[in-house]
């Protein structure tokens, strides 16, 4: 069986960092999209192709949890898992990490959207993927 958590290393520029050195806040929603990016590529879901059959990802929800500060030339681990898929949406936890520990918690909903920007199923190999 593989690994149910997928890692995305992050290293953090100074263009991350607010005036005071401290990764702004924002930017842990950037580290987050990118990691969920590379998760549903290694999955095998092509995002250009979905696009292109007239379907997207968009997120619909986000839980997040600041727990400490990530600074310039930190270097993080970005976990992805699963946490549930039904017909309608994914929900998935990802953790940023420094040193193994967490600094950043966030639940997140993503749903799929069509071309006209409705809400619609899941595709059924989408969600196959993600099981």
């Amino acid at each position: 069986m593989s690994d149910p958590i997928h890692r995305f290393p992050v290293q953090v520029y100074y263009e991350d960092t607010d005036m005071g050195g401290i990764v702004y806040h924002a930017n842990y929603l950037r580290f987050i999209e990118r990691a969920r990016s590379a998760w549903v590529r290694a999955l095998g879901n092509d995002q250009n192709a979905m696009r292109d059959g007239g379907l997207v990802w968009v997120v619909r929800r986000i839980e997040a949890d600041y727990l400490s500060t990530a600074r310039f030339e930190d270097t993080l681990i970005v976990e992805s898992t699963v946490r549930k898929v039904t017909p309608a949406r994914l929900v998935m936890d990802q953790v940023v990490k420094r040193d193994g520990l967490p600094i950043f918690t966030a639940v997140v909903t993503a749903v799929c959207m069509n071309a006209k920007g409705q809400p619609v199923r899941l595709p059924a190999e989408i969600r196959a993927l993600m099981q």
